[in-house]
């Protein structure tokens, strides 16, 4: 069976869209650059007659997109993503540019699902929710004025990403076996709380090191069978702990 087409796999996640007509000029945006797959965080209006409007003939996107209740639930099954924002971020990921962006995406896209997250228009996303994508997609603009609309950020990296996928048709079946993202955070909890267990970790400190740690795992691009050594490990680490308890 052929894998699909590159833009098949990028998904398009909105988190916390406050104004409905901006998911719709999202969607336009999206449908003029042949991506399909619109995922909404927890939106604050949706359904809603402002996005239908202005989706102006994107509106079959509004009807098949997957409205979620966290990040979690819509990055399930990914095998990367990246976090849009203007913001600089203490302990940032790797930033890359629009274009930068668009060819590592499609370069991912040979393993699976991948994603671009925007976060709402007034605050951006939170530091958890850029902390669960393994890189930073960032915008150069102007510095005397750097204020994008969330649809048209989404226009710029959805532009990125078509112009990344021409000429790739479909991906070669010996793409290695990348952990997806639920894989991934499992081992991300499981890491955590065997530090714990070990008094690596102090439960009364912020939890940078652990911050650290993801960035760490998350530049490495696990594959199922690394998560699944790295799980054990961290089980035979446990069991003395629950032996003695």
């Amino acid at each position: 069976m052929p894998h699909p087409s590159p833009l098949e796999r990028v998904r398009i996640v909105l988190c916390g869209t406050t104004h409905p007509g901006n998911i719709g000029a999202s969607a336009r945006a999206l449908k003029t650059m042949g991506l399909a797959s619109l995922y909404l965080v927890s939106p604050k209006h949706f359904p809603a007659a402002d996005a239908d409007a202005m989706a102006s003939g994107a509106a079959d996107l509004l009807r098949t997109a997957a409205v979620c209740g966290s990040i979690d639930e819509a990055l399930d099954g990914t095998v990367f993503a990246v976090a849009c924002t203007a913001r600089s971020r203490d302990l940032s990921h790797v930033v890359l540019t629009p274009r930068e962006t668009g060819v590592r995406l499609i370069w991912e896209a040979a393993r699976g699902p991948v994603a671009l997250v925007f976060g709402p228009e007034q605050s951006g996303l939170t530091g958890r929710e850029v902390g669960r994508c393994a890189a930073i997609g960032m915008i150069p603009t102007s510095p005397d004025y750097s204020s994008l609309n969330l649809a048209a950020a989404v226009q710029v990296f959805a532009y990125e990403v078509r112009q990344a996928a021409e000429g790739v048709v479909s991906y070669p079946q010996d793409a290695y076996d990348a952990a997806n993202y639920g894989d991934v955070e499992f081992f991300f909890r499981h890491l955590e709380q065997t530090l714990y267990d070990i008094g690596f970790l102090d439960p009364m400190q912020p939890k940078r090191l652990m911050q650290r740690l993801r960035r760490l795992f998350q530049r490495a691009r696990l594959e199922k069978e690394e998560v699944n050594i790295l799980r054990g490990i961290l089980s035979a680490a446990q069991r003395p702990i629950k032996r003695n308890s």
